[in-house]
C-alpha cells in the first residue's frame, strides 16, 4: 500500500552506511553482504532481508547485483484515523556496473521496485574523474524514474509518476588526515506525486467529531535543490570522526536542515573489533499547502495532510559493532565480517494532531488534540564476505 512509502523510504535511507565517495579512480571492493533490517515505530513494522553481490571482471570492469525485501505491518496514524491495519511486501532489485578506464570511472544503473499497488523502475549514470594526483575526486550523477501508482480495490485508477535527479560533488583530500566533499543535487517529480489513500479533514458542524475527511491533492510538479558539506578526519589513535550538513528546500515551501556526526573506533591494531556511533538532528518546515486541519470543503487549491510535510523534526542516536570473524570460522577462506548496527529515532510533530482521542471518550474540540510524537528503533545486521 503507498500509504508508507514516506516512510518506508526514510527507513530504507537509514540502511545504508555513510561513506564519502571514492577519492581514487579504483574499482569497488569484492564483496558479499547478507543483511536483516528492522524498522519497528509509530504503529509501523518494516523488516526484510537483502542480498548484495560485487564482483569485478579483470581489471577494469565491476558488477553488482542487490534484492531487497520490506515487509510491512501494522497501522501507522493517518491508518488508524481512515482505515484498517494492512500488510504488504515491496520487492527491489538493483543492477549496476561500473567500468574504469584511467582515471575516470563510468557507472550505469537500474532498479525495479514492485509491490502491489505501485511499480517503480530508475536509470541511472554516473561519471566520476581524479584530478591532481588522486587528490581531488569530481563526481557527476544523473538518474530517470517512471513510476506507475494504483489505488487497491478502484480498478479505474491508474496514474503515473517520472523523476529526475541531478547531482555533483567535489570530494578534495585537504591533509593526510583531513577528507572533505562538497555536494549540489537538484531533483524535477512531475505526475501523480501524492498519495492515492491519504485524506485531509475539515471543519464539518454536520460531523459528531467536528470534522469530516476528503482526499489530498497535491501539485503535480516539485522540484527541489539541497547542498551537503561532509568530511572525514582521522585521529592520532587510528579513529575517525565524520560529519554532514545538508540544506533542502523545494518549490513546495518545505526547507530543512540536517547535521549528523559519526564516530568509528578501532579496538585493536589488527581492526578486528570496530565499533561505531553517530547522532543525526533534522528539522523541516512544512509545505505550503499543509494544513491539519482545513476550515471547509475544498478550502483550498491543493491540500495535504501527510504528518511528513508538516513542521516536524526527528534526532537520532546509534551504536554499532563490527568483528573480524577468526580464519577458523571463515566461509570459503576469506575475510569474514559480522556487523550490528541499533538507531533509535524520535520524531516530533508541531502541528500534526492524533485525531486518535477521538475515540478514548474525551470531549476535545477539533484542532485542540495533542501534537503527535512517537519514537522507533531501527536494526540492522550484515554478513559480509570478501571475495
Amino acid at each position: 500500500m503507498a500509504v508508507t512509502k514516506t516512510l518506508r523510504h526514510f527507513a530504507g535511507a537509514l540502511l545504508c552506511f555513510f561513506p564519502l565517495a571514492g577519492w581514487a579512480a579504483v574499482l569497488p571492493e569484492e564483496r558479499a553482504d547478507i543483511m536483516y533490517h528492522s524498522y519497528s515505530g509509530g504503529g509501523v513494522t518494516i523488516d526484510g532481508p537483502s542480498l548484495l553481490v560485487r564482483k569485478n571482471v579483470g581489471n577494469s570492469l565491476s558488477l553488482s547485483a542487490n534484492y531487497y525485501v520490506d515487509m510491512i505491518s501494522g497501522a501507522s496514524i493517518d491508518v488508524q484515523a481512515t482505515a484498517s491495519r494492512y500488510t504488504e511486501q515491496r520487492d527491489e532489485y538493483s543492477l549496476s556496473a561500473d567500468y574504469l578506464v584511467d582515471k575516470t570511472t563510468l557507472s550505469v544503473g537500474y532498479t525495479n521496485s514492485s509491490e502491489n499497488d505501485y511499480e517503480a523502475n530508475t536509470f541511472s549514470f554516473g561519471v566520476s574523474q581524479a584530478f591532481f594526483g588522486d587528490l581531488s575526486t569530481l563526481d557527476l550523477r544523473v538518474s530517470y524514474g517512471s513510476d506507475d501508482v494504483y489505488r487497491n480495490g478502484d480498478d479505474n485508477f491508474a496514474a503515473e509518476a517520472e523523476h529526475r535527479r541531478y547531482a555533483l560533488s567535489w570530494n578534495q583530500i585537504l591533509t593526510q588526515k583531513l577528507i572533505a566533499e562538497l555536494s549540489v543535487e537538484t531533483v524535477s517529480d512531475e505526475g501523480f506525486l501524492n498519495n492515492p489513500y491519504r485524506s485531509v479533514r475539515y471543519l464539518d458542524p454536520t460531523s459528531g467529531s467536528g470534522f469530516s475527511y476528503q482526499p489530498e491533492l497535491y501539485p503535480s510538479t516539485r522540484n527541489s535543490d539541497a547542498a551537503a558539506i561532509r568530511f572525514k578526519y582521522y585521529l592520532p589513535y587510528r579513529a575517525a570522526i565524520k560529519g554532514e550538513y545538508r540544506r533542502y528546500a523545494d518549490s513546495w515551501g518545505i526547507v530543512a536542515d540536517n547535521i549528523e556526526f559519526r564516530y568509528t573506533h578501532p579496538l585493536e591494531e589488527k581492526d578486528q573489533w570496530i565499533l561505531e556511533g553517530k547522532a543525526r538532528v533534522y528539522k523541516q518546515t512544512g509545505a505550503d499547502f499543509y494544513s491539519d486541519l482545513f476550515p471547509y470543503l475544498n478550502a483550498t487549491n491543493f491540500r495535504a495532510r501527510d504528518k511528513e510535510l508538516s513542521d516536524y523534526s526527528n534526532a537520532s542516536i546509534g551504536i554499532g559493532v563490527s568483528y573480524v570473524l577468526p580464519d577458523r570460522w571463515s566461509l570459503f577462506n576469506r575475510k569474514n565480517t559480522l556487523s550490528l548496527y541499533w538507531d533509535y529515532i524520535y520524531f516530533d510533530y508541531e502541528n500534526f494532531r492524533d485525531v486518535t482521542v477521538h475515540g478514548s471518550g474525551t470531549a476535545i474540540a477539533p484542532g485542540e488534540e495533542p501534537t503527535y510524537s512517537f519514537g522507533a528503533n531501527v536494526i540492522r545486521f550484515f554478513w559480509s564476505v570478501w571475495l
